[in-house]
């Protein structure tokens, strides 16, 4: 790899070669959120490892609050082959590198890290394996002879290898290094594929490959993975459960979402605040029954949304004014849903007295209206 200085001054950025006065042959793809120590330096790196092809870098970034954005804006002032995409209300790794993509007009189209953790100087490889070879897709990986991850610690290694094998096994994906976020693809072809996507989630390559069902050439070119820069990791336990759920959802050709079963699971905890309320209320205090389960009621109202809000809809997590107006809405969605619960079941008890197969689909009805009805409008995107 090119040794360059780690904070190195736009200024100091080699000249835009004559190649790429015109249309970007490849653009690659940046997503970012809070690396604005990091931004700079990878620019000049792809400068450097892409001399020669006509280039331009498209920096996704999720509304950094450390201004990664204005950085990017800076250095498109002085090279305009640098662009940048401000998100503002929507965050996730794979729905900015579809974005990404689908603002180039470049033929191909790659995806590499901010942190400087993938080698950039693999890309002209890349390049020419689609270009010369015919590859709709070539990974960056890890896995193949040459390739490397020894900058893993064991604990991440153990995860990496084991995540690998179990989208393996379950997927029928036979690439030695399917969640690598180092690839470059045709665009022609990823936009084939790019309804099935889901915009959750921090493995675009790994969605890529179960969605396209082995129609796509692909090769894979070694890289070794490097050291974080600056910046944090941006790996954590919501990074499995999203993982989980791109497995869950493609093992079910998307008709399962990770997003329903967690808004259905934080319904069957609100069912136990509930009777928690209410048994502490109707046992320790001299509040009437009616009122009792009024206040039980909302209690788990309450708790179900600030649940949703830190799990089932992280990626749309609301703050401030926004969180109480949500609040608000989600007491007006489930107080409908309430009365689409009682209906369905009265209605089937009506034809089958069967008490516990009219409840499951009153409550079934309930959770699917609440559901459908608090993704329109109460953590709707904007």
């Amino acid at each position: 790899m090119t040794d360059a200085p780690l904070r190195a001054p736009v200024s100091a950025l080699p000249p835009r070669p004559a190649v790429a006065a015109g249309a970007p042959d490849l653009s690659v793809i940046v997503p970012t959120f809070n690396e604005r120590d990091n931004v700079a330096v990878l620019f000049q790196r792809l400068a450097e490892a892409l001399d020669g092809v006509a280039w331009e870098a498209i920096f996704v970034d999720d509304d950094s609050p450390d201004g990664t954005w204005d950085v990017v804006k800076d250095l498109a002032r002085r090279d305009p082959r640098a662009r940048v995409l401000r998100r503002i209300g929507r965050r996730g790794l794979s729905g900015a590198c579809i974005e990404g993509i689908l603002a180039s007009s470049a033929p191909y189209v790659a995806v590499i890290d901010a942190d400087l953790q993938h080698d950039e100087t693999r890309l002209p490889v890349m390049l020419a394996k689609l270009k010369d070879e015919g590859a709709d897709l070539a990974i960056g990986s890890r896995y193949v002879e040459g390739g490397s991850s020894s900058s893993f610690d064991r604990r991440r290694q153990g995860i990496s290898s084991f995540a690998t094998t179990l989208a393996q096994k379950l997927l029928r994906i036979t690439v030695a290094d399917p969640m690598s976020g180092f690839f470059m693809i045709r665009r022609e072809r990823f936009e084939a594929v790019a309804p099935q996507l889901s915009v959750q989630g921090f493995k675009i390559l790994l969605d890529i490959l179960a969605s396209s069902r082995g129609q796509l050439a692909i090769v894979e070119v070694p890289f070794v993975f490097g050291t974080r820069h600056a910046g944090e990791s941006k790996l954590d336990s919501m990074v499995a459960m999203d993982f989980l759920g791109l497995l869950l959802a493609k093992l079910t050709n998307d008709a399962v979402s990770l997003r329903f079963l967690l808004f259905a699971a934080v319904g069957a905890i609100g069912l136990i605040v509930h009777l928690a309320a209410l048994y502490l209320l109707v046992s320790f205090t001299a509040v009437p029954f009616a009122e009792a389960q009024g206040v039980a009621a909302l209690v788990a109202m309450t708790s179900n949304f600030l649940l949703n809000n830190f799990l089932t809809y992280r990626d749309q997590r609301l703050k401030g004014a926004a969180l109480v107006r949500g609040l608000l809405a989600f007491y007006g969605v489930c107080s409908v849903g309430l009365f689409a619960n009682v209906g369905v079941a009265f209605s089937i008890y009506g034809q089958s007295p069967v008490w516990w197969l009219a409840g499951a689909a009153g409550a079934l009805m309930g959770v699917v209206w609440n559901y459908a009805m608090s993704s329109l409008f109460v953590w709707r995107r904007r």
